[in-house]
This record gives structure tokens, C-alpha cells and sequence, in this order.
């Protein structure tokens, strides 16, 4: 009878061993999940970010084809009506637009060069060529404040990760 109750008292034992085993593995389980998705807040903001980026440069993309090929606009407006200049800038934002959005989408580091290039091209033609597309102090602005914003997410992502 002692047998019975030494087995019983180990088999009791046992699993209570067990769910404490398994409730500490489990509460470690959820603590590593939740430290894991706060250590890489930054960098899921800037993957956000670059995509907000990559939708307005499919925009902005699209509307570019869409004067080349007289979707948008008058008639007097139309492309072959235009200077040889805004022609060629608007055909170099309408291939280069929808690239960065390409690869802005899928987060990659050649998507932000190109979306770099574009971001200080139209702030040169705006700035340096007004002649071109008018030369626009608020879309300088609204670019030099996407540019900022990239450079602050991209440096606080790169802080998160040790060297």
C-alpha cells in the first residue's frame, strides 16, 4: 500500500514539475515575443514609411505617364506641344517614379537610391530649372520634408541594430 502511495505521490510530483515547467516556458515564450516586436519598432516604421513612399511614387509615376500620353491635360497642354526639357523631365519622372516605387515597396536599398535620386532630382528641376515645371517652393518643401523624414526613420532604425 506504501508502494501505491509513494508512486501516486511521485507521479503528483511529476507532473507538477511539468506545469511549472510548462507555464514558466510559456510565460518566456510570451515575454521574448513581446521584447522581440518592441525591439524593431523603428525599422517597422520605416518599412511603413517606405511604403507610404512607394504608393505616392506610383502616383506620381502614373500621372507622369498619364501627361506623356494625353490622358491628363488639354490639347494645348499636350505632350508634343511641350518644351524639349519638360518633355524629357517629365519621360525621365515617369520611368524613375514607377522604379522607385518598386523597389520602396519591397523595402529594398537599391528602392531608396532610386527614390533618393528622384526626391532630389525634382527638387534641382523645381529649383534650378523653374522654366520647366514652375518652379514650385512647396513641392521643394514637401520634398526636402519626405527627405528628412527618411534620413530620421533610417538613422533611428540603424540604432536598433547592434554592429
Amino acid at each position: 500500500m506504501s508502494d501505491i502511495t509513494s508512486r501516486e505521490q511521485a507521479r503528483d510530483s511529476a507532473s507538477s514539475r511539468d506545469n511549472a515547467r510548462d507555464m514558466a516556458m510559456s510565460v518566456a515564450a510570451i515575454s521574448s515575443e513581446r521584447i522581440e516586436s518592441d525591439e524593431n519598432v523603428w525599422t517597422r516604421r520605416l518599412v511603413l514609411f517606405l511604403r507610404i513612399m512607394a504608393v505616392l511614387s506610383l502616383i506620381k509615376g502614373l500621372y507622369h505617364w498619364a501627361q506623356v500620353t494625353g490622358f491628363v491635360g488639354a490639347e494645348d497642354e499636350a505632350f508634343e506641344n511641350q518644351p524639349t526639357a519638360w518633355q524629357a523631365a517629365t519621360v525621365y519622372f515617369a520611368v524613375i517614379e514607377l522604379v522607385a516605387a518598386v523597389g520602396l515597396w519591397l523595402a529594398t536599398p537599391w528602392g531608396a537610391v532610386v527614390w533618393l535620386t528622384t526626391v532630389v532630382s525634382m527638387a534641382v528641376i523645381e529649383l534650378m530649372f523653374p522654366g520647366i515645371y514652375g518652379g514650385s517652393l512647396f513641392v521643394v518643401g514637401s520634398e526636402a520634408f519626405m527627405l528628412a523624414a527618411y534620413l530620421a526613420l533610417a538613422w533611428m532604425a540603424a540604432r536598433e541594430r547592434p554592429p
